[in-house]
């Protein structure tokens, strides 16, 4: 289904299954004994979900390499790439919280768990933003499970081409305080001029000391819609419905490292590859990076405030 300025889903469908998607890869990667992360909600969430193609991958029913193009060896790589991906921001949490940044935003949360799963630092408050259906079905299934926050979570349903800043204020944001932001697979669902928006909206909410992760996709530019197509149609036939190419919006738009940048943080980007060197993952030779390309995963910080010296 196209995209419109003024669509809504739920975690079944349009946007949402994709974080669905990627919250299967994360309970799969969870598995792993000697794998990078441990999401215990994931699995879950996504059976509560219940889109039956994600339920037989859980369940080991489904094989892989239905993927277009997937080998085992590929296939495993996709899921190490979800690991890479989770362990990064997870990182980039632990990082800021041993600065002693105590107020976070999960920007588009979707099924993130790490208001549950991380060791948050006392004090520290977890505000999640998200479509209301989003918000309500995950704070549900979680209080289902007898899960219990870890940080004192302040769950916000809106959608963001709304006034947010004015619902987190209202939630209780002091934007006076540093705060780590993170926007965790949005930007490439936003049209181009609604992503600056949003990143001028974040400055515009940091005080100084504040820290953002987020990721750039340069194969968003030129995304070949048709390709995309092609391949979900080779799902469709296995069993799922997800047509990205109606999904994202392609084109032309800003470099977020430029961008943020410019607007005054100081900006560092690890591309996979460097993530799966860092966490010791194995890439199989030759293998392509996928139709958005070899996505940079961003880190920036606003510099602390200078303090003045006395004349």
């Amino acid at each position: 289904m196209t995209r419109t300025g003024n669509d809504s889903w739920d975690l079944a469908s349009s946007v949402g299954a994709t974080a669905t998607l990627v919250a299967a890869a994360r309970a799969m990667a969870s598995g792993d004994p000697d794998g990078l992360i441990d999401d215990p909600y994931a699995a879950p969430l996504v059976r509560a979900v219940g889109i039956d193609f994600f339920t037989r991958m859980l369940d080991g029913e489904l094989d892989l390499t239905a993927f277009p193009d997937a080998t085992p060896e590929r296939a495993q790589a996709m899921i190490d790439s979800i690991a890479a991906r989770t362990k990064f921001f997870d990182d980039y949490f632990a990082a800021s919280s041993a600065a002693g940044v105590r107020q976070v935003v999960i920007l588009a949360s979707g099924l993130d768990s790490r208001a549950y799963r991380l060791d948050w630092p006392d004090h520290t408050v977890v505000y999640e933003l998200d479509q209301p259906d989003v918000i309500a079905f995950k704070s549900r299934t979680l209080a289902e499970l007898g899960a219990q926050p870890a940080a004192v979570r302040r769950p916000i349903g809106i959608d963001l081409r709304e006034d947010w800043p004015a619902a987190l204020r209202a939630a209780g944001f002091d934007p006076g305080t540093p705060t780590a932001w993170v926007a965790e697979g949005l930007l490439i669902y936003l049209p181009p001029e609604a992503q600056d928006g949003l990143l001028d909206q974040v400055t515009a909410l940091s005080a100084p000391g504040s820290t953002l992760a987020t990721e750039y996709v340069p194969g968003i530019m030129d995304f070949d819609a048709e390709a995309a197509r092609e391949r979900s149609a080779r799902m469709r036939e296995r069993g799922l419905d997800l047509d990205m190419s109606g999904l994202v919006y392609a084109g032309p738009r800003s470099h977020v490292m430029d961008y943020l940048s410019e607007s005054g943080w100081r900006v560092t980007g690890s591309p996979r590859s460097e993530l799966f060197q860092r966490y010791g993952l194995h890439m199989p030779d030759n293998m392509e990076p996928g139709p958005l390309g070899e996505i940079v995963y961003v880190s920036a910080a606003r510099p602390p405030a200078r303090a003045h010296s006395p004349r």
